[in-house]
């Protein structure tokens, strides 16, 4: 680890390779402190982490998740946490394929399943988003100050689900290339179980954000472009909720599917407009 740490937070989570004996047993330039998960899943298992800071430190510090199996590289630690000491974010995320090795030898279907869930997370944050399942990442204190701890992913979604709830608050995301390191490691994660779970919760996610910015204190015009542009994709979709403008362009010849995708396409448009002008009023008001 770099010198710039002061503690380092080793969460075994019920880990059988010998985790805490060699965290223990390993040699760092900061204090190292254990502790021992329940075995529910690793978005518990940082929240943990997380949360352990939180009770140490009562004045600004920063959060940096690492995982456990070697695939993150210490010195991009640093870079990481720049954009928070620069005061430009607030969350700061690795993506792998920003570095100038690429995904380097992450297997190919890995690299295709990470290209569909940068577009799914970007649908369901309103925040372009790349790489979305790279844990390496930095936190400001800010953000888990003010953190809903009781509502939380304690699986594999769990970036996914940090980044919607992320832009739901308005805090700050940024970006900067990490390294990929990839052995030949195999993945017990299960493909149809991880893509159902994940993409039902992105969907309940995403509705749950654009509900809470319908509240009349974080209303704003985007929001409600948004949604109509929403509603119409669905009249257009179900014909007995197709207004009249939807029967004429579908009695030419133009399919509905079509005008739906159309119209959610919009609705995205205005809804990540909505998300810079959330951005953007937190900004002013912690300022």
């Amino acid at each position: 680890l770099p010198d710039v740490v002061d503690i380092a937070v080793v969460v075994d989570d019920g880990s059988t390779d010998g985790t805490n004996q060699r965290a223990t047993n390993a040699s760092a330039p900061c204090e190292v402190v254990m502790i021992l998960g329940g075995g529910d899943g690793v978005g518990a298992s940082i929240d943990r982490g997380h949360r352990a800071l939180l009770e140490r430190f009562k004045g600004p510090f920063i959060s940096v998740v690492m995982a456990g199996d070697g695939q993150m590289n210490p010195d991009d630690l640093e870079r990481l946490v720049q954009p928070i000491v620069d005061g430009r974010a607030d969350y700061v995320k690795g993506n792998r394929s920003l570095h100038e090795e690429g995904y380097n030898r992450m297997p190919a279907h890995r690299q295709r399943a990470s290209t569909i869930l940068s577009w799914f997370t970007t649908l369901a944050s309103a925040t372009p988003v790349g790489d979305p399942q790279c844990g390496f990442t930095a936190t400001s204190h800010t953000v888990l100050r003010d953190w809903d701890w009781e509502r939380s992913w304690s699986g594999y979604g769990y970036p996914n689900f940090w980044l919607i709830n992320l832009a739901r608050h308005g805090f700050r995301i940024a970006e900067r290339p990490v390294q990929s390191i990839y052995r030949k490691e195999t993945s017990g994660l299960r493909p149809l179980h991880f893509f159902g779970s994940v993409g039902l919760m992105m969907a309940v996610e995403h509705h749950r954000r654009n509900v809470a910015w319908l509240h009349p204190k974080r209303l704003t015009p985007h929001t409600l472009f948004a949604l109509m542009s929403y509603l119409l994709g669905w009249s257009a979709l179900i014909p007995q909720l197709s207004n009249d403008l939807e029967v004429e362009m579908m009695s030419r010849g133009v399919p509905g599917v079509a005008l739906c995708l159309v119209f959610w396409c919009i609705a995205h448009l205005f809804d990540r407009s909505a998300a810079r002008v959330h951005r953007e009023l937190k900004g002013h008001a912690t300022t």
